[in-house]
């Protein structure tokens, strides 16, 4: 099998603003690719940059994609180990950018076998509840929203925090006090306290029944997670912290989490996700599935990982849920309630609508 054409398509949905401890996203700054073969078979990838997180943008992933196309034209997708080192060898990072590639080439692989992406991985179809995130706002707008949430059966509510120690704890007494205990809250800063402000905050907000924090302190204060998880009385979850398997390692080697939260446009895709899940694994160190404003193609994709990983304990699986204003994709993964529902289709299952994507910048190679 030869790869005969790819198609990079600047894949902006139009979103309500979402806000966290180091920015606001006005829209889904996303790629979509498909990458055409000699065979008639076709795969699908989509990323989402988050720029104040990866340091990627839209249209910095938009011209790597190009770059990676034209790497591939004529080659074997189904040698993925060879057709990810070249682009790892071509450029450094640029994870959000390979994430979509590597999805594609995981769609071919399991469609030339004939099966859904995560009976390809080795999974079989298990129950997934995933949580419904709460930006950052007021504490009692946040405390509303809450309030809609449980009216609408949400059982798992993620809350961004961050910012002013004393506001940050305000926000989660409000929520606590509009909807009582029965909600399981976990929390994520995003990495916006500083040691000492996370120390007095987690400590602040023992009482109100915390499953877990992610992501407290910016990542060069990694030498202080080891200290920080021994003083706080709420488990810590590595997610910036964890780019690739190489920071998983490093991590829970220094005692520096609890959890790891895997992002394939964080970590380059499903390839680098399946080595941070292998080395969390063996360690005892439960995951959760995460992601950043994808539409429903990643987030079918993962969907697909999270069925096939025991180890993934965790879903934060509403990235289409923060805002979006529209859903161009056809087939994938559907919501019922926050529960998500796979069908037995080949390789990711989803596609975009045709008519949604001849009005988008695009480039084929």
């Amino acid at each position: 099998m030869q790869i005969s054409k790819i198609t990079v398509y600047k894949y902006a949905i139009p979103m309500v603003p979402f806000t966290i401890a180091t920015g606001t996203m006005h829209f889904a700054q996303n790629i979509f690719i498909r990458i055409h073969t000699n065979e008639g078979i076709t795969g699908v990838g989509e990323c989402s940059a988050f720029p104040m997180i990866v340091g990627e943008t839209q249209a910095t992933c938009f011209e790597m994609g190009k770059e990676f196309a034209a790497l591939w034209i004529g080659k074997d997708p189904l040698d993925i180990t060879a057709r990810l080192r070249e682009l790892d060898l071509f450029t450094a990072g640029n994870y959000t950018a390979k994430s979509a590639f590597d999805l594609a080439l995981y769609d071919i692989a399991a469609k030339h076998a004939g099966m859904p992406l995560y009976a390809f991985l080795g999974g079989s179809i298990k129950n997934i509840e995933s949580d419904l995130t709460i930006g950052i706002d007021t504490p009692e707008s946040m405390a509303a929203q809450a309030v809609e949430f449980v009216a609408k059966g949400v059982n798992i509510i993620k809350v961004k925090l961050g910012k002013d120690p004393s506001t940050d704890i305000l926000r989660i007494k409000k929520i606590r006090d509009a909807i009582g205990y029965q909600t399981t809250i976990r929390i994520d800063a995003n990495q916006g306290w500083s040691y000492d402000d996370a120390l007095f905050t987690l400590n602040a907000l023992a009482p109100y029944q915390i499953e877990f924090c992610e992501q407290p302190m910016r990542t060069w204060n990694d030498e202080r997670l080891p200290a920080l998880c021994a003083a706080s009385p709420i488990a810590l979850m590595a997610d910036e912290s964890v780019y690739t398997h190489y920071d998983a390692e490093r991590i829970i080697r220094n005692n520096a989490c609890k959890y790891i939260n895997i992002k394939f446009a964080k970590s380059g895709g499903i390839a680098e996700a399946l080595r941070i899940h292998a080395v969390a694994e063996e360690n005892q160190i439960a995951c959760m599935m995460g992601g950043m404003l994808e539409s429903r193609i990643a987030l079918s994709a993962k969907v697909h990982f999270a069925m096939a990983k025991q180890n993934i304990k965790f879903y934060d699986l509403d990235t289409c849920l923060l805002g979006h204003k529209i859903d161009p994709v056809l087939g994938g993964v559907q919501y019922n309630g926050m529960k998500l529902i796979l069908s037995d289709a080949p390789g990711i299952g989803a596609d975009v609508n045709e008519d949604f994507l001849s009005n988008l910048t695009q480039v084929i190679c």
